[in-house]
């Protein structure tokens, strides 16, 4: 791979640690700040709105800049977006400056997965695609756990620090490792921003993206008090796991890249089943601690061996039907991925709050992630249909 490539991945690292260390964090940002556990699940909420707003938006306005000194100053927000998070007094202040940081997420993932793509040969975009992705998911292993326990020891505005140390490596490794002379698609038109959303193949690809991805997160978000509550793990413990969630991740990020870069939807109909059945599994297996250990590497493979091949395909459908704003698409994917989460948090926060409790949360994103399955057939016979056709014509 190109070291440009390693400097999106230290990039997406940073951006990953300051997404998920908060699911770690929820108790005790929820007992600092004097608030109820779903009020605090809203915090991963508004991140994700932050980045599904933010991402189509902010890539289409900045389509004229040149990519590296975007990208240098996506990771500058981010920078003062995470300040602003550890220096927040109150709840209302925390939602701000996690938008603030949700506006860099957002527009960084859509531009550098095109900039990955296009850095290496056409057999192994969806590879490259990985490998940066692969920065959210070491983050996952090593960041979180580390932030989680910093946050536990020295309060969580400590957490928040780090992360800004992290997002100064970023900026240095961007500014080291990224070429001046990256190319840039041509910046797309209003038009051809709206007629995105216009097209009903992209937006069936948006829907198999939110539900696949967010479904997982209607019990991450709450996956902490969880294993506190159900399986019984102690608080320490809890910042533990995550790095045995975060390496399956990592295997499954690595994973997904090389089976979805000949067929995406096939690698993607399969990945979405299995990750149906292994959430709807750990509804039973969440009361014994070795077998909810075992069955959470299961949502941690599958919901990162996805994202590669979900990311290809809406390029590759960008390129067929909307050739003039593929930047956009690819954007607004990253949005899909986010309005997952953000539904997927707020759905978790319904079911914890209601007489079904927080040991539902599985069952119902197996139902979601259920509902990926179906929209990903739908859209491999519209493909088959659409190539049959134009078969037909060349003959």
């Amino acid at each position: 791979m190109p070291l440009a490539i390693f400097a999106l991945t230290i990039a997406a690292y940073a951006i990953g640690t300051t997404e998920f260390v908060i699911v770690g964090l929820l108790p005790t940002v929820a007992t600092d700040l004097n608030i109820t556990l779903p009020l605090a699940g809203l915090i991963v909420s508004v991140y994700a709105l932050g980045v599904t707003f933010g991402a189509p938006i902010l890539t289409a306005l900045t389509g004229r800049v040149e990519r590296k000194p975007l990208l240098l100053g996506l990771i500058a927000l981010f920078i003062l977006g995470n300040g602003a998070a550890a220096l927040s007094p109150n709840y209302e202040a925390l939602l701000a400056a996690r938008v603030v940081s949700a506006f860099a997420h957002g527009v960084f993932f859509s531009v550098g997965a095109t900039i990955a793509a296009d850095l290496v040969p056409e057999d192994r975009r969806a590879s490259a695609i990985a490998m940066m992705f692969l920065g959210l998911t070491v983050a996952i292993v090593t960041g979180v756990p580390l932030g989680t326990y910093i946050g536990q020891t020295f309060g969580w505005r400590s957490t928040f620090w780090a992360v800004v140390v992290l997002g100064l490596l970023a900026l240095i490794g961007i500014a080291a490792l990224l070429p001046n002379t990256l190319k840039k698609a041509p910046p797309a038109s209003l038009l051809d921003q709206v007629r995105v959303l216009g097209s009903g193949r992209l937006l069936l690809a948006f829907a198999m993206t939110a539900l696949g991805y967010g479904g997982t997160f209607v019990t991450f978000t709450f996956l902490a008090p969880i294993l506190q509550q159900i399986t019984g793990f102690s608080e320490g413990s809890v910042s533990l796991i995550p790095v045995l969630y975060g390496l399956a991740i990592a295997a499954g990020n690595l994973a997904g890249g090389k089976i979805a870069n000949r067929d995406p939807v096939k690698a993607l109909t399969i990945l979405f089943a299995l990750q149906a059945a292994v959430l709807a599994l750990f509804t039973f297996t969440a009361i014994s601690p070795v077998l909810a250990l075992v069955t959470l590497s299961g949502p941690g493979f599958l919901s990162f061996a996805n994202v590669p091949g979900l990311q290809l395909y809406v390029v590759q459908l960008a390129k067929k039907h909307r050739p003039g704003a593929i930047d956009v698409a690819s954007a607004l994917n990253i949005a899909a991925f986010n309005s997952g989460i953000a539904v997927g948090a707020w759905l978790g926060g319904l079911v914890v709050d209601s007489l079904l409790g927080l040991g539902a949360t599985p069952w119902v994103g197996a139902i979601l992630v259920g509902a990926a399955v179906l929209l990903t057939l739908w859209s491999g016979v519209l493909d088959r249909n659409a190539n049959t056709v134009l078969q037909t014509k060349v003959a």
